[in-house]
């Protein structure tokens, strides 16, 4: 038996692996599914088993688990083939007969009514009908998805958003990861769904504040007609469709849907989780 993390190349994934080993766990207890063995060249320096396989070639992962494994499926980022994707993995686990299928989905789950759920939701049936023991893991927002990009917004002097007051509950994403190591290793995770968020719900007001306060510049938070939005994001170099799906997000957001904050991800990991403030101030160290 093994933990088997999937997507052990990418951000979370890596972490995870990183939450695993420093939770004890033997280096050859942990898998690593990976689509390039290359990219995992640290992860097999450290011990660490590579199982290669694709999401989106259902063939290669055959050999990806094994009888008794706890499984992580981290969700795909292609949007718009994830179900495809995702389907196969269930499927693959199943065959293999795991014994945990814990999945990244997103806050508030059947809930979440924005258009960046509804993989995530079509997922967790799929699991669910499967009959696999799981573990739903429904991600809040990551602190790194503003403060890995601040680049425009210290260049311009601006948090531009067409959330209005709305608020985040978000977390560092090395807290979503110690949550999914303790999923995969303690007992009583069976069959259970945890509403994974930050301590506290922060505006982009209050944001653009933290920002001022640790550059001692003045930065200032625009909020704009969501059209605009999508406008600059789109000046910006981002695809049509991705910038439509972070507007469709920033809605969300105004209705209060990232907002949440339940304690379960401080509960699992044992600690508060990590402030914005902090991840401003490593972003900023560069």
């Amino acid at each position: 038996m093994s933990i088997v993390v999937t997507g052990a190349t990418g951000h979370l994934g890596r972490l995870v692996v990183r939450a695993l080993l420093a939770a004890d766990v033997p280096a050859d207890g942990i898998a690593a599914v990976v689509r390039n063995e290359e990219k995992a060249a640290d992860l097999v320096a450290l011990g660490v088993e590579p199982r290669v396989a694709d999401y989106s070639r259902p063939e290669t992962l055959k050999d990806a688990f094994r009888s008794g494994d706890r499984v992580l499926l981290i969700s795909g980022s292609e949007v718009g083939q994830r179900v495809a994707q995702h389907t196969a993995v269930i499927d693959a686990a199943k065959a293999a007969g795991v014994a945990q299928l814990a999945y990244t989905g997103v806050l508030g789950g059947p809930e979440a009514d924005f258009d960046l759920a509804a993989e995530h939701k079509v997922t967790e049936q799929a699991i669910l009908d499967s009959g696999l023991p799981f573990t739903f893991l429904r991600n809040g927002w990551y602190h790194e998805n503003y403060t890995e990009n601040l680049a425009p917004v210290l260049e311009h002097g601006a948090v531009v958003s067409s959330a209005g007051d709305g608020r985040v509950a978000s977390a560092a994403r090395a807290d979503y990861a110690a949550a999914a190591a303790a999923v995969l290793t303690g007992e009583g995770h069976l069959n259970q769904t945890y509403e994974l968020s930050g301590d506290t719900a922060w505006s982009f007001e209050e944001y653009a504040a933290e920002l001022s306060r640790q550059t001692g510049r003045t930065i200032v938070h625009n909020n704009v007609p969501a059209e605009t939005h999508r406008s600059i994001l789109v000046g910006a170099g981002l695809p049509e469709p991705f910038a439509a799906i972070l507007v469709n997000v920033e809605a969300a957001i105004e209705r209060g849907l990232l907002a949440g904050t339940s304690g379960d991800l401080a509960r699992l990991t044992g600690r508060p989780t990590t402030p914005l403030a902090d991840a401003v101030a490593q972003a900023l160290k560069g």
